[in-house]
């Protein structure tokens, strides 16, 4: 059996998450991986076969994405030629992680995808969804990467087909101790924003990894470090809590190594809504932004000896047997899941990228 496993490469969680699970689907036949995305710091220890440009998005520094820079590095005619590239016939199973060039490579040939993702869960109409619903985002979300079949991961367990975090065998190896200090990782905030907000904390020790500064340093009480995996690992897993986006795996794992954990969802970022949602309902604390106002927020939690307790079993390899099960060993058609537009290549263009930017910044 001839696989593919599509994974998005803007951001780092989707290829952490792939570590774990790509073994697991060597195992099941002959393996090729495709990556597309700009942003992400980390690469993975595979060889990948396929490496496109795709559709990213730029992170800023101001707590959301650069709409001027994602404008100037979108390519719509060089994403087309990319799923018009791949050759998605030669596959007998095409696996993805809200990964658009495969996915739309697969929806033009009448092929099924599956959907092995965070983002399978966020569509999910019983996962918790802001009270403030961004229509645009969510227009962006739902026809980034069209699906047939979906298996998500989320904070919790909120229906069949959604299952709790990947939680990566390097995460789960470890043994979390506390050395005082607290680890930031704000992707889409400036190291001068940062370094003023969090500096107002003075009796705290702040290790900041930066997307922004390829070089460490220092200034009052607070480390600035490029991003590094193992460094960053190893500061969450020492920490005494952990200040970050509204993603999904930092997170995911932070509560799983019972740390204390707040959390600022980007702006204009419908999946950083979503999961802020779902952490709030955990009993996490949320920050709006990151600003000097709500120093006195962050200070609260830094005082605060709250922790929220999760369950996160490895169940990595039963999911993958789940999927194989219900989707080898017989030829389907593609069925547009329940809820999802059927929305041609033309419908496509009238909401790209460029368009949904201007009414973004409009």
């Amino acid at each position: 059996m001839r696989i593919l496993y599509a994974i998005q490469g803007t951001g780092n969680g989707h290829l952490s998450r792939a570590r774990d699970i790509i073994p697991l689907l060597q195992q099941k036949g002959d393996l090729d991986i495709l990556v597309s995305g700009t942003q992400a710091d980390i690469k993975l220890p595979y060889p990948v076969t396929y490496t496109c440009r795709g559709l990213s998005f730029i992170f800023g520094k101001k707590g959301g994405i650069d709409l001027l820079e994602t404008y100037k590095k979108s390519n719509l005619r060089n994403l087309f030629t990319e799923i018009n590239q791949i050759p998605i016939d030669l596959y007998d199973l095409v696996i993805n992680d809200f990964e658009p060039v495969s996915a739309w490579a697969c929806y033009m040939r009448n092929k099924e995808c599956i959907s092995l993702s965070h983002q399978a869960a966020i569509l999910n109409k019983k996962a918790p969804q802001p009270k403030h619903i961004d229509i645009v985002g969510k227009t962006i979300f739902k026809n980034y990467a069209p699906v047939t079949a979906r298996y998500g991961f989320h904070f919790k367990a909120y229906d069949n087909h959604i299952y709790t975090p990947v939680i990566r065998t390097q995460i789960r190896n470890l043994q979390p101790v506390n050395n005082g200090h607290y680890t930031v990782y704000l992707p889409a905030y400036g190291d001068k924003r940062i370094i003023k907000v969090l500096g107002a904390c003075k009796d705290v020790r702040w290790d900041v990894f930066s997307k922004h500064s390829d070089k460490a340093f220092s200034e009052k009480n607070i480390s600035i470090y490029p991003i590094n995996n193992e460094h960053f690992i190893q500061s969450m897993a020492s920490s005494a809590g952990v200040l970050c986006g509204a993603g999904f795996e930092t997170p995911a794992e932070a509560l799983h190594l019972q740390k204390k954990l707040m959390v600022i969802p980007m702006k204009n970022q419908f999946e950083q809504h979503c999961n802020a949602a779902a952490l709030k309902e955990l009993g996490i604390p949320v920050l709006k932004s990151l600003k000097t106002k709500y120093a006195d927020k962050i200070t609260s939690w830094l005082e605060s000896t709250a922790r929220v307790s999760v369950h996160y079993p490895d169940e990595t390899a039963r999911i993958i047997e789940t999927i194989f099960h219900e989707h080898t060993g017989h030829t389907r058609k593609l069925v547009i899941q329940p809820g999802h537009k059927a929305y041609t290549i033309k419908k496509f263009r009238e909401i790209s990228l460029k368009n949904i930017l201007t009414q973004l910044a409009g």
